[in-house]
């Protein structure tokens, strides 16, 4: 851990973590203009801390304060033998963007999938995210492929 007060440190989420994480995970909902039930946040905590699951969060902090996160899950893919890191969460308080949090955050991601031995980190942006693509852009490389989706029914 850094010991300047000024530097911005990564380490993985911890339980102390929660109201902070809930707050900016909060924020980053309303970034996509979506709600989630309490059940699914809890649910998204627990999946964080749980050893026994391939789904890890990582915070940026500044001393004890979240600046923003990154979840990201390990997964089997069928073009390597080894597994994939796919960053599916990445949010920064919007008043610190520009300061360096979210390469902090990527690039600790890229040490944390090369020390699990994965294959390649991957994620997706809206196409309109054009702040958050800047900084895609100088850290990986755009792809030609297009996401198609068609979700399930919970019912």
């Amino acid at each position: 851990m850094n010991t300047s007060t000024d530097a911005i440190s990564i380490r993985p989420l911890s339980r102390m973590d929660y109201p902070q994480w809930l707050n900016l995970w909060q924020g980053y909902l309303r970034f996509y203009n979506t709600q989630l039930s309490q059940d699914i946040n809890q649910a998204t905590w627990d999946k964080l801390l749980d050893d026994g699951v391939a789904v890890y969060g990582f915070g940026a902090y500044q001393g004890h304060k979240l600046l923003g996160f990154a979840h990201v899950v390990l997964h089997p893919n069928t073009w390597d033998t080894t597994d994939c890191c796919y960053l599916e969460d990445l949010y920064v308080d919007a008043t610190l963007r520009g300061r360096g949090v979210g390469r902090a955050l990527i690039e600790h991601i890229y040490q944390f999938a090369a020390d699990k031995h994965c294959n390649r980190v991957y994620w997706t942006t809206q196409v309109g995210n054009t702040t958050a693509r800047r900084l895609y852009d100088s850290l990986a490389s755009e792809t030609d492929m297009v996401q198609y989706r068609h979700n399930l029914s919970a019912d």
